[in-house]
């Protein structure tokens, strides 16, 4: 940390009105140009990947017991008192602590990196925990279609855990922007085409993962090279798309790091 903190003891407190507008509201980053980090445990993770807060927000009595285990955060420090705190998050289980950062800048789509496209998902959640099985299965672009949840609001970054700081992030696309994409789309279906399971899986690819309620988009489903569905013995009508999304990137995961051992065999 830089410097001595800023205390802040009033509700009409400018800073305040703007940090509570900032984890509150899901677009406002997009006017603030700014993002709002909930959490120690997402703080820490951002730290990790490399990102150093503009503020570093406290609960009072949290910064007293924990606030020296934080000297190297940077940025400006930032405690308010905890009835006030207690305003500020909009998440379920709120968090003692808060990093604001800047928005990194938009990204330029790459036509041939590994890719996972969200068509319409509406639900944080679900977006957070795609965005981690992204990062996890080797996907580092993904490309959110216009109507998806935002992708830097707080529920979702907190779902996220991270993930977002290793991924190529770009959202509010039409469908037509796809169609720079230089690799084949797999669109997942509950009842039409290849089960995942016996499907040979192209690599690099891009998975297109439908809304919640409708599943993929017709605009989508016209560009997808292959449907794939997953083998469900117990019988339920479908998967949640989180579910869902992570058997699919690891199926294609598999299917590369089989390709390469097979590879390093046949050559040694």
């Amino acid at each position: 940390m830089t410097s001595g903190p800023q205390s802040i003891h009033s509700r009409d407190n400018a800073l305040l009105k703007e940090l509570r507008r900032l984890a509150q509201d899901s677009t406002a980053y997009r006017k603030q140009g700014r993002v709002w980090l909930e959490g120690d445990h997402l703080c820490r993770a951002a730290l990790q990947r490399g990102q150093h807060p503009a503020l570093a927000v406290f609960q009072a009595s949290w910064y007293d017991q924990v606030g020296h285990q934080w000297d190297d955060a940077g940025g400006k420090v930032v405690v308010i008192e905890d009835g006030l705190f207690a305003t500020l998050s909009a998440l379920e289980s709120p968090g003692r602590m808060g990093f604001v950062l800047p928005l990194p800048q938009a990204s330029t789509l790459d036509a041939q990196a590994p890719t996972v496209v969200l068509d319409g998902l509406q639900d944080a959640g679900n977006v957070g925990t795609i965005l981690r099985s992204a990062a996890a299965f080797g996907f580092r672009q993904v490309l959110a279609m216009k109507g998806t949840a935002a992708l830097w609001s707080p529920k979702v970054l907190r779902a996220g855990m991270g993930a977002h700081f290793g991924l190529k992030l770009i959202e509010g696309l039409e469908p037509a922007a796809l169609d720079a994409l230089r690799i084949p789309l797999l669109a997942t279906s509950s009842h039409q085409g290849d089960y995942l399971h016996q499907a040979t899986l192209p690599w690099p690819c891009g998975w297109v993962l439908g809304h919640e309620g409708q599943g993929v988009s017709t605009a989508l489903a016209a560009r997808a090279a292959q449907f794939l569905r997953i083998v469900q013995p117990g019988g339920e009508e479908s998967l949640n798309v989180g579910a869902a999304a992570a058997i699919c990137l690891h199926a294609s995961a598999a299917g590369q790091a089989g390709n390469m051992d097979a590879g390093f065999a046949a050559s040694s």
